[in-house]
């Protein structure tokens, strides 16, 4: 068997093992399904194999679950980070799906059951809506169309820090409480402080200017607050 260009067909010995270990007759090929299996007074058992994970196989497995509640996807296990991240991916989303999941191991013939059908409930995360619905109400207006790069988005801090940077730019080296109020920005001598964008420079006990790459930010990124009135603050004496 050559096991670098595994075939579905390799698989079905295997798998086939397993479900007779556990009491069930087995038959290849029935109808649409690859694999089923039949228990005394239960639902049949069909198993989809595919030598790799595929759209196609999540397909197949839905369409097999107008048969059964017990529906597995089955493909040959690999190795390496990539294979893990891979798995654990697919066995949340078999987990969405009320899918069963199992992998082959063809060297040795080894079968793991990664998840097993059942229906979905999903577990809401308190914390994750939170950090959605805060970021969703500090953000000034609409800058990122959806479906954006991750990279260079407009998030609030990304706001906050651009605010902060037209402050200085304005006023030239500022106490960062000054700052914090011109801009409206509550946590400006933390942001500056964190430099996450390396826009600030300290020049003194709390007082912040703004580099280079912060003016060419802010001339290349504008103003988040554009159209409103710029804030008016005398220098602190």
């Amino acid at each position: 068997m050559d096991h670098a260009r595994p075939r579905e067909t390799d698989l079905y010995p295997p798998v086939k093992a397993l479900l007779e270990s556990q009491g069930y007759t087995v038959k290849g090929e029935i109808g649409a399904a690859d694999i089923v299996a039949v228990r005394a007074d239960e639902e049949p058992v069909v198993v989809e194999l595919k030598t790799a994970f595929s759209l196609s196989l999540f397909h197949q497995g839905i369409e097999r679950q107008a048969i059964t509640d017990a529906v597995y996807i089955a493909v040959p296990r690999g190795t390496g980070r990539a294979f893990q991240k891979a798995i654990a991916a697919n066995t949340a989303l078999c987990r969405r799906l009320g899918l069963g999941l199992m992998t082959v191991r063809l060297k040795d013939g080894l079968v793991e059951i990664h998840v097993d059908p059942g229906p979905y409930r999903p577990r809401k995360s308190a914390a994750r809506k939170g950090r959605l619905l805060r970021e969703f109400a500090r953000r000034t207006g609409d800058p990122n169309a959806g479906g954006a790069t991750r990279k260079g988005l407009m998030t609030a801090y990304r706001q906050d820090a651009l605010r902060c940077a037209r402050v200085l730019s304005e006023l030239g080296p500022t106490k960062a409480a000054l700052v914090a109020r011109a801009a409206g920005v509550e946590k400006a001598r933390a942001l500056m402080a964190d430099n996450h964008y390396g826009w600030f420079e300290r020049v003194g006990t709390g007082i912040y200017a703004l580099c280079p790459s912060g003016a060419e930010a802010l001339a290349r990124l504008g103003d988040p607050d554009a159209g409103s009135a710029p804030a008016s603050v005398a220098r602190d004496s």
